[in-house]
């Protein structure tokens, strides 16, 4: 039987995959294994839930509600608010869990439901396998006085401004800023903290209507923000996705500014002021080379992990470092955040432009981003990839071609039965040519 926890929380198409009952079932549980500390106290569970704005959140949060009230877990219901919101709200409250009912960057119909511990850290896998299998069990189910209040957590937004305001070196006075709040979690809050903390801001993409989430705008749809930033003379514009916990920018001139640019930029800016921790960043396989060019010859050590925001969470977690991130966007400050938070990253850019007098172009050129390819070979055997004779050797000439001006990977999918090849070299057509090189030979010898 498939895994219920994917890689971040439980996710599917809202009211076939993700139920009602699934989340009632999810939450009783939940409430088993995370609120096992506080009943050993004989003191009530306390949970945060939050959500982002898609239609389907609202049924999901009222059954997550239902099943945690129900086994005696008091409820603060945050409402729409980002992700890193609702996990540093955990934290804040002292809460013994928080759930975050959101889909991310998917389109409207999809949702998902994750959880996060206590201090507001996604759980662990064998947590996960807990809940999952204490949905087998019978509810704790509390009478009378054990039941668990709902109530609302009306100071939730004012609590997470403050935070971020109080996480910024210095003002962005001066600058004019547009915000695509992908018509998701961040409308209520990004213009808002970036107005307060000096800026003039622009805002698009904040208009939620629970089925337009991540529709056109957004980190993944950034020529609406490229557009608006021209058309208003802006010093930047930043993107965020359905639940905020990314961060994409565009400079002055329209030109986009990915996550591995923007990890360039603010790991200089921390080495500066001695509060890069170990003056290690720390990220994926995936960033471009350009990165690793760019904090070597800046005397900065970079560390990488697995594709995924959780195992640069792990990373960060266990050698106590300050910064890591991926390429998407997704940057995490261990001072301030306990997972990626795009509203964060967007005010940290703007501090640094504020700081430095310097525009964002200017600070990117820090780092000379590589062409990189990314090609997708379904319907093979993604387990031979690492074993197959002529794979390793169409690999070993086109790294030896490269001379150290490229690189060259290749990832078998977790879910499915396909390699991903990425290649990155000095010039877009040579990157092509291996990439498509080395997947016919992938496609030929690896073929179920």
């Amino acid at each position: 039987m498939a895994r219920l926890f994917g890689t971040d929380g439980v996710r599917g198409l809202a009211n076939r995959d993700l139920t009602a009952d699934l989340a009632i079932k999810l939450a009783q549980a939940a409430a088993i294994v995370l609120g096992a500390d506080a009943r050993s106290r004989g003191i009530k569970p306390k949970a945060v839930i939050g959500r982002d704005p898609r239609i389907s959140g609202e049924f999901l949060a009222a059954a997550i509600s239902a099943g945690l009230s129900s086994s005696g877990v008091d409820v603060f219901d945050a409402g729409v608010l980002p992700t890193p919101a609702t996990a540093f709200l955990t934290a804040d409250l002292d809460a013994d869990f928080g759930v975050m009912i959101s889909a991310s960057h998917n389109p409207a119909p999809d949702n998902g439901i994750k959880f996060f511990a206590r201090g507001g850290h996604k759980l662990p896998d064998d947590i996960e396998d807990l809940i999952e299998a204490a949905m087998q069990n019978e509810p704790l189910a509390p009478l009378g006085a054990g039941v668990g209040h709902v109530q609302r957590f009306a100071d939730a937004e004012d609590r997470y401004i403050v935070h971020l305001l109080g996480a910024i070196p210095n003002r962005l006075d001066g600058l004019k800023v547009v915000v695509d709040c992908a018509h998701g979690a961040a409308a209520g809050v990004s213009p808002q903290v970036f107005a307060d903390a000096g800026a003039k801001v622009i805002v698009i993409g904040a208009d939620p209507d629970g089925m337009n989430i991540n529709l056109g705008y957004g980190s993944t749809h950034l020529s609406a923000l490229q557009t608006a930033v021209l058309e208003h003379g802006a010093d930047f514009g930043v993107a965020h996705d359905g639940d905020a916990d990314r961060c994409l920018a565009v400079d002055a001139n329209g030109a986009i500014i990915d996550g591995d640019q923007i990890m360039a930029i603010l790991a200089l800016s921390m080495k500066q002021r001695g509060l890069l921790a170990r003056n290690t960043l720390v990220a994926t396989v995936m960033s471009n080379l350009g990165l690793k060019i760019a904090m070597k010859e800046n005397g900065i050590d970079m560390i990488e992990t697995k594709v995924g925001d959780r195992y640069v969470l792990e990373e960060i977690r266990a050698g106590g470092y300050t910064l890591g991130g991926e390429q998407s966007g997704h940057v995490i400050f261990s001072r301030h955040a306990t997972t990626g938070d795009g509203i964060l990253t967007g005010l940290k850019i703007g501090a640094e432009m504020a700081r430095s007098k310097k525009t964002l172009a200017e600070l990117a050129g820090v780092m000379q981003v590589y062409p990189q390819v990314l090609l997708n070979v379904p319907g093979v055997d993604k387990n031979k990839c690492d074993s197959n004779a002529a794979v390793q050797a169409v690999v070993a000439e086109a790294e030896k071609d490269l001379h150290g001006t490229g690189r060259i990977l290749l990832r078998a999918s977790g879910t499915e039965p396909l390699v991903r090849v990425m290649v990155e070299a000095a010039d877009a057509g040579t990157a092509q040519s291996w990439a498509e090189r080395i997947a016919r030979v992938v496609e030929k010898e690896l073929a179920l």
